[in-house]
């Protein structure tokens, strides 16, 4: 298969993939009312139209309408990704460790989550400028300005999710959301060798699945593992 074949089909199943894990989320939502997945909700609605968007920038073509599409898809991730802190912190207060019950926990969460998403606005967000680009075949519009660094936010919550997945392991020996965790943080720093733009979604879409995964296992164990 050419690579414009293999990158389409690949964002586009993501996408597809996303609706099934949303669809899922919200049934365990309406099912075991885990206040945990309403955080990790929005961060799926934006990946789905993250790789939906990418998957079909050739349909759409070179013009202003994709590019105000591919804007939505910066300001989306500004928005929801640090949602993933206030995940985090809703996780281990599920987990019973007795710390996240705080006050102060819940305090520190939201302000760290309201200053990420202010982080990347101000410095990602805030005057940025798209131009077109083509890669293995997909279209999409994304900065002008080359990288200057890692991603501040995303390191920021990635050492977050880190984190917590391993007092999750260690408390309630559930092993899958560091798992997920880790994989995430090593597919984003390692350089795989294949032409492909859409290959480390991979790991993201793993990410995501072991998140949904822990807030179904912590409903089905919240009383048994209560102190």
């Amino acid at each position: 298969m050419e690579g414009i074949k293999i990158d389409t089909f690949l964002f586009s199943f993501f996408s597809i993939a996303y609706i099934g894990v949303l669809i899922i989320g919200v049934i365990c939502l309406r099912t075991y009312k885990l206040k945990s997945v309403v955080f990790l909700l929005p961060v799926i609605v934006g990946l789905i139209y993250d790789n939906g968007i990418i998957s079909i920038g050739q349909l759409i073509g070179d013009g202003e309408i994709l590019k105000r599409l591919n804007l939505a898809r910066f300001w989306i991730h500004a928005f929801f990704t640090p949602l993933l802190v206030l995940f985090s912190w809703k996780t281990l207060e599920q987990g019973e460790v007795l710390w996240a019950k705080k006050p102060l926990s819940k305090f520190s969460a939201y302000a760290l989550t309201f200053s990420l998403v202010l982080f990347e606005l101000f410095t990602e967000v805030s005057g940025l400028h798209l131009v077109a680009n083509m890669e293995n075949g997909v279209l999409s519009y994304s900065s002008d300005e080359p990288s200057s660094g890692p991603p501040v936010m995303v390191l920021i919550v990635s050492l977050v999710l880190l984190v917590a997945s391993i007092i999750i392991w260690s408390k309630q020996k559930w092993k899958w959301f560091f798992a997920g965790s880790l994989a995430m943080i090593i597919g984003s720093a390692v350089s795989l060798p294949i032409d492909s733009g859409a290959i480390t979604n991979f790991f993201e879409l793993g990410l995501i699945t072991s998140l949904l995964g822990t807030a179904i296992f912590q409903s089905k164990n919240i009383t048994k593992d209560s102190p």
